[in-house]
């Protein structure tokens, strides 16, 4: 009893665990210096049955203080150098004068790895329930808002967020992390109130109450106040660009993009979306639910917000609808729902994904996904006009499932990538309520998340407590759920395998291809009406299963699609005839969202320039690929070329096979084959079987460290050039190649060495090549590459360089480099530039080397884009010396890696820029592989 009894003390104690808290706080605005200064009182409980000698704080403006913080790195890591390259008046920084308890002072310090965290050592120990009160003096300077949206805007107008110093939370132990621009700050509720002096000619909006304003010549003074906020947006702009909305229950303030609505219209939204919101979340415990154009900037409602804006595919009182929605909801959770968010956002992504689905499914039920562009002629045709608006959910969870790179749930959000960490997981989240609600029956979860939120509101709360609460509204096991659907990455993927039929039953085989316990629903239908519904639970790898017939004549897993199922191509069975399973054949033109009820080809016409002989190329892909990525994939591409008038063509045929939890996480066994010109009137045949193994840090997708290994055979045929007397290499030949590619790279830093083996039955030869690259925190870069390669077999003929190793342009008797006129010796064409072997931009002598090289490439920033380069390297032929080479020159970079050109300045040809011709001695690289370019955007999300 005494026990039952403590626990109980226990419990009420951990649910007011915050209440005791407050800030008190004076802020005097300098809006044109961008500075704060404040005077700031923290009062903090301990609530725990701990002694604490020391306390954390979250400083969180002193994030943007160095390029080495959190932040910086993880800005780094997304290939976003904004805040790299900024300016030392842009960034922002706090200066704490003092730290202060009863008039002492106290010993603080920031973390060594974690500047934004700060720890203070208290002068007296804090028992347990007692309270402690510091007072700090500080300075803060706002960063510029092109980091993080939060910030100084360029017109002066300050937009804050995380801009006071704030206790963390200790419950046991102690929750503090840096700013990764997040938004996900921790700490626990308090009672705040804030004295504001600003400059007069400002409009100033806070989600707090105002209690008190007033004026001076030239200051505005507001005193604001809110009880039990973990939240304090503050925004301070030279025009009102915030409107109120206010009802009986609650007030909007909002300068969301309103797209144009009239005033009528957006009060109407507005009330159906504060309708909606406050009928299913409950009542909200403040007067304002501030929702901001920040908020939907960096959480937009994905779907075809990446079209143009003159592209309007929704109504613009839906689009405005949905981002009030979005945005309302995850305000509402984040000011009342108090868990973590830095290790728990799947709960609040789940109800607030839950309900935007519910709330398209009330009132749009016919909103189809691509909107209006649906019913144009042409579009129409596409699967993907048939999805609704709600299928965009499913559609992107798989995008990273189908492609593994999907993370569990409950992974600590710092730990996701981009992608996931935006997109997927929370609609992953969003679905699986969904799943949930369908298995347990209608209303049970929107039942219970309805009371769990109202009696937890405003108390501190976790998904554990979460999981027990719905388990207790139904009699179902629901373990599943949180076993397997939220906290690993085990995908859901059955198959009807067996059928038996009879006049008056089924007997049906279900295999589970996965190793999960998660349920399926099997659907007998009648055409498409529907007969029975039944949950199978329990398919550990098989499981056979007898239905009434009920003259069905179908059967269907996952039916009406509300389980994110991996593959829903064999979900189905007829039970007319012999072959249930034979799908028809369906022909579309360009790539569409795969439709799992026919065998899908796609054809798309083709307008290509690959190389100056074939020139402009017409012709078509015929492919089976769809959005998401399929297991077995084929392509087939036959064209004609203007040029050089004949056929030319591409193929391959290839298996992806997905490995969770393994550094391997991608194998693909494959053949290709292509036709095209090499030059004028001669044409190449390549044929290449393949093996390729991906590995990454299975404990760390979000690390850059990559690994590569490809085995492949390279057959070349080649059309003999019987106009050149000098050319004696066999023109047909073959090659096995290896090849171990190991990179770590971001902006900051890039490491990439690949070593590479050759053999074929002419010669055989090993390379290694490596780059470096630094971006120092002056701005500048440093650029490093060496490469060196021997021979360890060479019978081909002296006289031919065909298969040796180039100083400056290579010959690519394999065809791997995207040379637009590779057999060019003089015109603009012989100029391009591919970083590989040698490396050099000067063409010097000797340009080959049959026996072995070594090389180092350098180059330096100058002046922003503009770099000086320098190459070394020595060139060792047969029955010759080994000769020392060098050049040097300037180094326009205009995207790294992708459009660069090379201005030769001095080499050992001597002063390269006053010799004649110098024209025909600058050197570009090039580059409009579409994949290629598609690598800046998956750089970032991925």
């Amino acid at each position: 009893m005494k026990l039952r009894f403590l626990n109980f003390i226990l419990l009420i104690s951990y649910i007011t665990a915050f209440g005791q808290n407050s800030i008190d706080l004076k802020a005097d605005f300098d809006m044109e210096t961008g500075q704060i200064t404040i005077s700031q009182t923290i009062t903090y409980q301990n609530t725990s049955q701990d002694t604490l000698r020391s306390i954390y704080l979250n400083d969180w403006n002193q994030s943007y203080a160095t390029k080495k913080t959190a932040l910086a790195e993880r800005l780094a890591d997304e290939y976003i150098n904004d805040f790299h390259l900024a300016k030392n008046e842009d960034r922002g920084y706090s200066v704490i004068t003092s730290i202060k308890q009863n008039n002492q002072n106290l010993v603080y310090n920031q973390l060594k790895n974690q500047i934004d965290v700060i720890k203070v050592d208290l002068n007296s120990p804090l028992k347990p329930n007692d309270t402690y009160t510091i007072n700090l003096q500080y300075i803060v300077k706002i960063p510029s808002d092109k980091f993080t949206n939060y910030g100084m805007t360029p017109t002066g107008d300050a937009n804050l967020r995380y801009w006071y110093i704030t206790p963390a939370v200790y419950d046991g132990k102690w929750h503090y992390y840096s700013n990764k621009n997040l938004d996900d700050l921790f700490i626990p509720k308090s009672d705040i109130r804030l004295e504001i002096d600003y400059p007069k000619g400002y409009y100033l909006t806070s989600e707090l109450d105002i209690e008190e304003s007033s004026q001076t010549p030239n200051k505005h003074k507001v005193i604001l106040k809110g009880n039990n906020r973990v939240n304090n947006k503050l925004f301070i702009n030279k025009v009102k660009v915030f409107e109120t909305f206010e009802n009986e229950n609650l007030a909007f303030v909002t300068n969301i993009n309103d797209e144009g609505l009239g005033m009528i219209d957006k009060i109407l939204t507005i009330e159906r979306v504060s309708k909606f919101i406050l009928d299913n979340l409950g009542g909200y415990p403040h007067k304002k639910l501030l929702l901001s154009q920040i908020d939907i900037d960096k959480e937009p409602v994905y779907g075809l917000n990446f079209l143009p804006k003159f592209i309007r595919a929704y109504p613009d009182s839906f689009n405005y609808e949905l981002k009030l929605l979005k945005i309302g909801l995850q305000n509402y959770l984040e000011n009342t729902l108090l868990i973590n968010p830095r290790k728990d956002q799947w709960l609040l992504d789940g109800i607030q994904m839950y309900y935007m689905i519910n709330y398209v499914e009330e009132n749009y039920p016919d909103m189809k996904f691509l909107g209006s562009i649906a019913n144009i002629w042409g579009i129409r045709s596409f699967h993907a006009a048939d999805l609704k608006y709600n299928d965009k959910y499913d559609l992107a969870y798989m995008l990273m499932a189908r492609t593994n790179r999907d993370q569990p749930l409950t992974m600590a959000k710092d730990s996701l990538l981009k992608f996931n960490k935006n997109i997927a997981n929370k609609y992953k989240a969003g679905i699986g309520f969904e799943y949930l609600d369908d298995f347990v029956n209608h209303d049970i979860v929107e039942n219970a998340l309805k009371y769990y939120l109202a009696t937890t509101k405003l108390k501190p709360t976790s998904p554990k407590e979460f999981e027990t609460f719905i388990k207790s509204k139904t009699n179902k096991n629901i373990d599943w759920f949180f076993n397997d659907y939220i906290k690993t990455r085990e995908k859901i993927d059955y198959k009807i395998k067996n059928v038996t039929k009879t006049e008056d039953s089924v007997w049906l085989t279900i295999k589970n291809k996965r190793h999960n316990n998660m349920p399926i629903s099997l659907y007998a239908l009648n055409n498409d009406s529907l007969v029975s519904k039944t949950w199978v639970e329990n398919v550990d790898e098989e499981k056979t299963i007898t239905i009434p017939r009920n003259n069905a004549n179908k059967l269907v897993l996952n039916y009406d699609q509300v389980i994110p199922e991996y593959n829903l191509r064999d979900n189905w069975k007829s039970l007319k005839g012999f072959f249930f399973n034979n799908k028809p054949l369906q022909l579309r033109l360009f790539k569409d969202v795969e439709d799992p009820n026919y065998s899908q080809v796609f054809f798309m016409p083709l307008l290509e320039f690959n190389n100056i002989y074939d020139g402009v190329t017409l012709g078509a892909k015929i492919y089976n690929g769809t959005l998401l990525r399929r297991s077995f994939n084929y392509k087939i591409q036959p064209k004609y070329s203007l040029n050089s008038k004949s056929f030319t063509g591409s193929g391959s045929v290839f298996y992806i096979h997905n490995i969770e939890n393994s550094d391997l996480y991608y194998m693909s066994f494959g053949l290709s084959g292509a036709y095209n010109s090499y030059a004028n009137n001669l044409f190449v045949r390549q044929l290449m079987p393949a093996i390729s193994l991906l590995f990454r840090e299975d404990n760390d997708f979000r690390s850059n460290k990559k690994k590569a290994l490809k085995f492949r055979y390279v057959d070349i045929k080649r059309d003999e050039d019987t106009s050149n007397l000098l050319n004696i290499t066999k023109p047909n030949y073959g090659v096995f190649n290896v090849n171990f590619i190991n990179s770590n790279d971001n902006l900051i830093n890039f490491n990439r060495w690949v070593a590479d083996f050759q053999i074929a039955e002419t010669f055989s030869k090993v390379s290694f090549n490596y780059e470096y690259r630094k971006l120092f925190e002056s701005n500048r870069q440093f650029n490093l590459r060496f490469f060196t390669g021997a021979f360890l077999k060479n019978n081909n003929d002296a006289g031919s360089n065909y298969f040796s190793f180039a100083l400056d342009r290579p010959t690519d008797y394999l065809f791997d480099y995207n040379y637009l006129g590779r057999s060019e010796s003089t015109g603009i064409f012989s100029q391009q530039y591919i970083d590989a072997e040698g490396g050099f931009k000067s063409k010097l002598d000797p340009a080959f080397a049959n026996q072995w090289i070594s090389t180092v490439n350098t180059s330096t920033t100058l002046w922003k884009y503009i770099l000086a380069y320098g190459d070394l390297g020595i060139v060792k032929n047969k029955y010759s010396s080994p000769k020392f080479v060098y050049d040097s020159g300037i180094r326009i970079n205009l995207v790294t890696d992708y459009f660069e050109i090379y201005l030769p300045v001095y080499s050992n040809l001597g002063w390269e820029v006053a010799q004649p011709h110098y024209s025909q001695k600058i050197r570009f690289k090039f580059t409009v592989d579409p994949q290629a370019l598609l690598g800046l955007f998956r750089r970032r999300w991925y």
